[in-house]
């Protein structure tokens, strides 16, 4: 007793009938072919209502009244996809006032097929579905009128007309489910799409700021030293030609270094997805690694720079990009020290540890150089960048003894379980 009170509670009807105005699905994509359609539709059967009520048996003559009353039921056809509900709605209205008014069994029988036809757009494209399945009662009940009164052969009473009303409906709805299965599938596949347009953007996005990092690291390094190198010749040109040749021929060997690095990353740049290289270039050196630091430490030292490398723990092979990581590290600090700290002397200790590789960097204190100023501070976030593919961490800042240290470190362990 307590369960029926819950069911039919005013709250609850309340409920239901607050779910009849609320649309249950998205109304359906319109276009001018579809529009064009149901308006043909709708022409057509305005043409057999007037051809029904014309050629009614046993009629001498057919009311002007009637004939356009029984054309107007066909019209809101020219709507069933637009407003399929109100379309509905009108239609019925306008057969309910066709049963009162017309015997004629040919034009009921034709207002039954328009009736049929606008209950099968309401129930297939509404909106709001539950508005339309609520129609249902009083769109059936119209139509066991209209074919019971027809008097068909086809039809001898209303039960067959009632017995029309599930395949229609049925249909209607098979129709329905389908059209939404298939725009879910149309959402589905533009949120791929776009999922895929935005992860390409992404990747693009990633390659500029790689290659931002990789044209940075060569070019910044390799022309701070020659330009120091150039300005200790200039100096010294005069006084002591020696040494300005020694200065000469440092510029020529970071000269060449550049240009062999730089000829690695273009050339990367030119190679398709399979490593062909379709411009014909010679082959590549690898990317520079740990073992590349002793020249790296050589090139600078000819620049007049003390330089100290010490690598501790076994060195043991690592995959190229934690190589190349490393080498960039040291390559950006030294950078940095010979931009702000002129006349500093570097420590370079690297550290093969059983679960991390640890490269740090420790210059004493100097002057700034001449290309201080000009600094973007890209050098330092691209080494983050660079070092967080891997799980690694970049720690920088000055020394407390004067000077500037940077220090990186690199899990191996995690690289060894990937």
């Amino acid at each position: 007793m307590w369960c029926s009170r819950a069911v039919y509670s005013p709250a609850r009807l309340r409920e239901r009938v607050a779910a009849l105005a609320r649309p249950t699905d998205a109304p359906p994509r319109l276009t001018r072919r579809r529009r064009l359609a149901d308006a043909a539709l709708a022409v057509i059967f305005v043409l057999v209502e007037i051809r029904a009520a014309l050629t009614a048996p046993n009629v001498p003559s057919t009311p002007l009244d009637l004939l356009l009353l029984a054309a107007v039921t066909a019209v809101p056809l020219a709507w069933r996809r637009r407003l399929p509900l109100g379309a509905l709605w009108v239609q019925l209205a306008l057969a309910c006032a066709l049963l009162l008014r017309s015997a004629y069994p040919d034009v009921l029988f034709a207002t039954s097929l328009v009736t049929m036809v606008a209950l099968y757009a309401a129930v297939a494209h509404s909106p709001y579905r539950n508005r339309a399945l609520a129609t249902l009662p009083v769109a059936g009940t119209v139509l066991v009128l209209q074919l019971s009164r027809s008097k068909l052969p086809h039809f001898p009473n209303g039960l067959v007309g009632a017995l029309l009303l599930f395949p229609v409906v049925a249909v209607a709805l098979g129709q329905r489910h389908w059209a939404r299965r298939a725009e879910l599938g149309r959402a589905r596949l533009r949120a791929l799409e776009l999922d895929q347009i935005d992860a390409l953007r992404q990747a693009v996005e990633h390659e500029r700021a790689r290659i931002a990092r990789e044209l940075h690291d060569v070019v910044t390094h390799n022309v701070s030293v020659m330009v120091i190198q150039a300005g200790a010749a200039r100096m010294v040109v005069d006084q002591d030609p020696a040494l300005a040749k020694e200065a000469l021929l440092a510029i020529e060997t970071g000269g060449r270094a550049a240009m062999a690095d730089l000829r690695n990353v273009m050339g990367l740049l030119t190679m398709d997805s399979s490593g062909d290289d379709p411009a014909g270039h010679a082959e590549l050196a690898p990317q520079p690694g740990l073992d590349g630091l002793e020249a790296l430490v050589a090139r600078m030292r000819l620049a007049g720079i003390e330089l100290a490398l010490d690598v501790s723990g076994e060195p043991r092979p690592l995959p190229p990009g934690v190589e190349l990581t490393a080498y960039r590290v040291v390559q950006e600090a030294l950078t940095n020290m010979v931009k702000h700290a002129v006349g500093a002397s570097a420590a370079i200790r690297v550290d093969y540890g059983a679960e991390q590789l640890d490269v740090d960097v420790a210059n004493t204190e100097g002057r700034p150089g001449e290309a201080a100023a000009t600094g973007s501070g890209r050098g330092l976030v691209g080494l983050r960048e660079r070092l967080s593919l891997y799980g690694g961490t970049l720690h920088t800042g000055p020394r407390p003894t004067g000077g500037y240290r940077v220090r990186a470190t690199i899990p191996l362990d995690l690289l060894e379980t990937l």
